[in-house]
């Protein structure tokens, strides 16, 4: 069953978020959250735990390329409340667990190695072939009593090796060594499968709108 997400689970995120990416703090908006990302092509994102009146009447007076509006909801509940400017995007998974995941002891195959950095509450592990190249990546920040998980991704010629598996179970190293036990992530279609096989539970639908240029 999907639940819904509090406002306050969705700000820790939000923080972790901006933290990793070394953006602007999230700052209250009505009822949800205005992140400014300042990107080429994400300007601005507004955030919400649900579908409510602040969120439609964005739909109304936003007229601004690359202003995301993003929502727990599924795409069924909001198709017909905007119009045809916005574009839904690729559908997100809110995702949360409890340690410990479930993960069989892995080791890195002998033609890899580990990169760690450490910045703004944040952990950010590579994992290298031992020419440098990179192969997985991904990152860890700690907001109170959540570890989330952000940005975890393996490059297409090292795929069906492990790594990405490998690396959770570091990332995961990290919150349990500060005694967190909680554990957030948003994933796409294709990342929800690999989570669910180590425990980890959709908890909400993360639909995001936008008007491309």
């Amino acid at each position: 069953m999907i639940n819904s997400i509090s406002s306050h689970i969705l700000e820790k995120w939000l923080r972790a978020w901006s933290l990793s990416r070394q953006l602007p703090l999230p700052t209250k908006f009505k009822s949800g959250f205005k992140v400014d990302v300042c990107y080429e092509k994400q300007k601005t994102r507004y955030i919400f735990a649900e579908l409510n009146d602040d969120f439609i009447q964005l739909t109304k007076t936003i007229k601004e390329t690359w202003v995301f509006l993003k929502v727990c909801a599924a795409p069924a509940d909001l198709i017909n409340l905007i119009s045809d400017q916005w574009v839904i995007q690729p559908q997100g998974y809110m995702m949360n667990c409890s340690s410990p995941m479930n993960i069989q002891k892995i080791t890195l195959p002998d033609n890899y190695k580990v990169d760690v950095k450490n910045y703004n509450s944040t952990t950010l592990i590579k994992v290298l072939t031992k020419e440098g190249e990179l192969a997985s990546i991904g990152r860890i920040t700690i907001v109170e009593d959540l570890a989330i998980y952000d940005r975890i991704s393996t490059e297409e010629n090292h795929k069906r090796k492990g790594l990405a598996t490998y690396l959770i179970a570091e990332l995961e190293k990290i919150a349990v060594s500060q005694n967190v036990h909680e554990n957030f992530l948003v994933a796409t279609e294709q990342g929800r499968s690999l989570y669910q096989s180590l425990g980890w539970k959709v908890c909400s639908l993360y639909t995001s709108i936008v008007i491309p240029s």
